[in-house]
C-alpha cells in the first residue's frame, strides 16, 4: 500500500516535517500538488478552485498554518468534502505580545528615536525631547474579542489601562463608541467582506485625535490610503502595523511618516510559536489521512 502524499507547499521547521514522516506520509516540500492526498499551506498559498483543480481527486485535507484562513476558499474545498484546518490558540500569547510592543512602540516614539539615533543626528536630553504618551489611565479598545483580543486586554489591564471591547457575538460596546472612547484601538477581526476596510476614512475620523491604531490581524482590514492620510493631517496621533494591505507591499506615504512604527508581520514570528503551529498543522493532516476528525477544523 503506497504511502499517503502529502505536500508542503513551503518551507516549515524541521519537526513538523518530522511529525508527518513518522506518521506514515511522503512528505514533499515545495513540490506540485498534483495527486496530494493532503497540502499543508500557508497564508501566501491561495486555495482556490484552480489550486483544488491541480491538486485532483484524491485531495482530502488542507492544512493551513496560520490561525487566519482568508487564503483558503473553504466552501470550494467544503463542495469536494476536502477538510479545511487552521491553527488557532497556539499563536495567541505571541501575537497578543506584538501587539503590546507595538502599542509601546508607537507611544513612546521608539522607532522615530531609534532612526534620530542611526542617521546620526545630534540630540541630547531636555525635559520635552520627544514626549510620547503614557498608557496608564488610558483606554485601550479592542475590535474583535476572541483569543488574541483578550489576551492583549489582559497585557493591557497590566499596565493600568482600561479595556473596551466589540465582538461579533454582540456583547461589549458598539464599534462606534469603541473609536469614540479608545485611546489606543488593537485590531483583532479575521479578514471577511464585513471587515475588509473595516478601518476607512469614516472611522478614521471617528477616533480621537490623541488616539493611536494598532494592526496585528490582517492588512486590508485598514484602508491604508486613508490611514496614510489621517496620520500626515493628524486625524489621529499614530499607528503601529505588522500587516499590509497589499503585502508585502507598504503604500509608500506611509513610508514617510515618522507616527507610524512598521514591522514585516512578526506577530507568530518565535522559533517556539512558528514550530508549533507547524506542529499542529502536521498533526491536523494526519487526523484526516487516517480517517479521524481533525484537531482544530474550519467550520464550514
Amino acid at each position: 500500500m503506497s504511502l499517503a502524499r502529502v505536500v508542503v507547499t513551503r518551507p516549515l521547521p524541521e519537526p513538523a516535517l518530522e511529525v508527518l514522516r513518522s506518521g506514515g506520509a511522503e512528505v514533499v516540500v515545495g513540490g506540485d500538488v498534483a495527486g496530494a492526498d493532503a497540502v499543508v499551506t500557508t497564508l501566501l498559498d491561495r486555495v482556490d478552485e484552480a489550486f483544488l483543480d491541480a491538486a485532483g481527486d484524491g485531495l482530502r485535507v488542507v492544512a493551513n498554518v496560520a490561525v487566519g484562513y482568508d487564503n483558503v476558499d473553504v466552501p470550494a474545498c467544503a463542495a469536494r468534502d476536502v477538510a479545511v484546518t487552521n491553527t488557532p490558540d497556539v499563536l495567541t500569547d505571541a501575537t497578543a505580545d506584538l501587539a503590546l510592543a507595538l502599542i509601546l512602540a508607537v507611544t513612546r516614539r521608539m522607532g522615530e528615536g531609534e532612526r534620530r539615533i542611526r542617521s546620526g543626528v545630534p540630540w541630547a536630553w531636555a525635559m520635552d525631547f520627544m514626549l510620547g504618551r503614557g498608557l496608564q489611565g488610558r483606554t485601550l479598545g479592542v475590535v474583535g474579542y476572541g483569543a488574541i483580543g483578550r489576551a492583549v486586554a489582559g497585557r493591557a489591564r497590566a499596565f493600568g489601562m482600561e479595556v473596551v471591547y466589540t465582538r461579533r457575538s454582540g456583547d461589549g460596546v458598539p464599534l462606534e463608541e469603541l473609536l469614540a472612547r479608545a485611546h489606543v484601538v488593537s485590531l483583532h477581526v479575521p479578514l471577511s467582506d464585513a471587515t475588509r476596510h473595516l478601518i476607512d476614512a469614516d472611522a478614521l475620523a471617528a477616533m480621537r485625535p490623541d488616539a493611536y491604531l494598532v494592526n496585528t490581524a490582517r492588512g486590508p482590514v485598514v484602508d491604508e490610503a486613508a490611514l496614510a492620510v489621517a496620520l500626515r493631517d493628524g486625524v489621529i496621533a499614530g499607528a503601529g502595523l505588522d500587516v499590509y494591505e497589499d503585502e508585502p507591499a507598504v503604500h509608500p506615504e506611509l513610508l514617510e511618516l515618522e507616527n507610524v512604527v512598521l514591522v514585516p508581520h512578526l506577530g507568530s514570528a518565535t522559533i517556539e510559536t512558528r514550530t508549533a503551529m507547524a506542529e499542529l498543522a502536521a498533526r491536523n493532516a494526519l487526523a484526516v489521512l487516517a480517517g479521524d476528525p481533525p484537531l482544530t477544523p474550519v467550520a464550514t
